[in-house]
């Protein structure tokens, strides 16, 4: 019994010196925080473009900042690329490639977990072409597809896409357009 007791306190010191550990080192607590927190789902979450990234470059490249905000009442975390799918006017799913990685207006920031508050957002670069090409793709709506989700969110999107390709960085707590 007296041995039981032992392992059981030496068990104990050293979980609480590895707590105290984290939290002295602060990057730690956050990234053992993060794996404890809850995938964010489609169901507690919203879609949108925003204005900041309304980026052309004269070149037939055109770009915008795709963001995901956590409209749950708990927080969530984020990791890694979105799913992208064209529909057309109708809703009906078009021929859609997508790259993930660097887009020509913002440098990929890598994969790395997010945890999302309520109302806290993450954001990625979307970029595509619109030149001259054998397929243009009309698109009227984009699904979406968050990171290690099946499901997926459809926002407006009316525009001509060279070939159906996108290109689109991981999630960032914040994509910076210069």
């Amino acid at each position: 019994m007296l041995r039981s007791t032992l392992r059981r306190t030496a068990a104990t010191t050293l979980a609480t010196a590895a707590t105290v550990a984290a939290v002295t080192v602060g990057g730690a607590a956050t990234a053992s925080a993060a794996a404890q927190t809850p995938t964010c789902h489609v169901s507690g979450l919203r879609a949108s473009l925003s204005d900041k990234g309304g980026h052309q470059n004269g070149m037939s490249h055109e770009g915008t900042v795709l963001a995901l905000t956590n409209t749950s009442g708990r927080t969530c975390a984020l990791r890694g690329y979105p799913g992208l799918q064209l529909e057309d006017t109708r809703h009906q799913a078009v021929d859609t490639d997508t790259s993930w990685g660097s887009t020509y207006f913002v440098p990929d920031p890598g994969k790395r977990t997010l945890v999302l508050k309520p109302g806290g957002s993450a954001e990625a670069a979307l970029a595509w072409a619109h030149a001259d090409a054998p397929r243009l793709v009309q698109a009227g709506y984009l699904r979406v597809t968050p990171p290690a989700s099946r499901d997926h969110l459809t926002i407006p999107f009316e525009k001509t896409v060279t070939n159906g390709h996108l290109s689109v960085t991981a999630f960032a707590y914040r994509i910076d357009v210069s």
